[in-house]
């Protein structure tokens, strides 16, 4: 596994267009989040249907066709930075498809973050564009609103990345199986992941990679299904190592990732501070990298941005 094409980073003034690929998004947030935005600077551009409501469905920020729309403009505009989500919730894999991905692989990389159902994205990115992303923290979301260090290590990260390029779980972190590995960093939520295992465009194997996973609200018995079915498909072979992000709100886990995970003989690091969790690191997808799972850092080779 290569790594990925790397955005450039942000500088102030920047230009960052802010869509909502999945589920609504509250007023009053999004306005906060876009006022952290122009405190560091940034000149964020709202997408048109950002705060739409499906007609139907409640749960969707508006039309599959029209949140489709957003990201591929936001994208393809040269004027545009970065591309930050407002929240997940869910919705992005019914836009997937919807997307011209011929036309954004004409556009220059840039800036993309976003996590949770998210995760349908960055793969997409990875797989169609073979462009990096950023797992972080979403402008309409508790973590970015509200969580000092989950803002700074953000902010690090688009303005000064080399100053973040050792990601250190700190205290807390555990390991199930000890040990180093090299790869490059993929991954995100794990029930995406395997929703999205066998669809048209989805890679089939994660060999020689860093895999991140991360999940919330998820009894124990869905956790192992989806676990035991990305082993069952195959998607796990050959993977260099493993970090394990929060797993807010889910059952007592540590028994069945053992038992699920630690079969496949590559390190593997937990409570890595990634996720659903108060104040959420910001790890690049696509990014080559040593995971050392009894420290609980990730070292990028070089910077998440050029």
């Amino acid at each position: 596994m290569r790594p990925l094409r790397r955005a450039e980073r942000l500088a102030p003034g920047a230009r960052v267009a802010v869509v909502a690929p999945s589920g609504p998004v509250p007023e009053d947030a999004l306005q906060t989040g876009l006022d952290i935005l122009r405190g560091w600077d940034l000149e964020p551009v709202v997408a048109p249907h950002v705060l739409d409501t499906h007609g139907e469905f409640d749960y969707l920020a508006g039309a599959d066709a029209d949140r489709a729309a957003d990201l591929q403009r936001a994208w393809c505009d040269p004027d545009v930075d970065a591309v930050l989500c407002a929240r997940g919730g869910y919705g992005a894999q019914r836009m997937v498809d919807l997307l011209d991905w011929e036309a954004m692989r004409a556009a220059r990389p840039k800036v993309f973050v976003g996590y949770s159902d998210i995760t349908a994205l960055h793969e997409a990115f990875a797989v169609r564009l073979g462009v990096g992303t950023l797992h972080g923290p979403m402008v309409a979301t508790a973590d970015f609103l509200k969580n000092p260090r989950a803002q700074e290590h953000l902010r690090a990260t688009l303005f000064e990345p080399e100053t973040v390029r050792v990601i250190s779980a700190g205290e807390g972190h555990g390991v199930l199986v000890p040990g180093t590995a090299r790869g490059v960093t993929l991954g995100g939520c794990l029930s995406l992941l395997a929703a999205d295992l066998g669809t048209a465009g989805a890679r089939g194997s994660v060999r020689g990679g860093l895999l991140c996973l991360e999940d919330v609200g998820e009894e124990a018995y869905r956790i192992d299904r989806y676990l035991t079915q990305l082993l069952r498909g195959g998607l796990l072979d050959g993977v260099a190592g493993i970090l394990l992000g929060s797993w807010s709100d889910c059952e007592p886990l540590r028994g069945l990732l053992v038992d699920r995970l630690g079969g496949l003989g590559v390190p593997v690091a937990e409570e890595f501070g990634f996720g659903h969790c108060e104040g959420a690191l910001t790890v690049p997808m696509g990014a080559a990298g040593e995971l050392g799972a009894a420290a609980g850092t990730l070292t990028l080779d070089v910077p998440a941005l050029t």
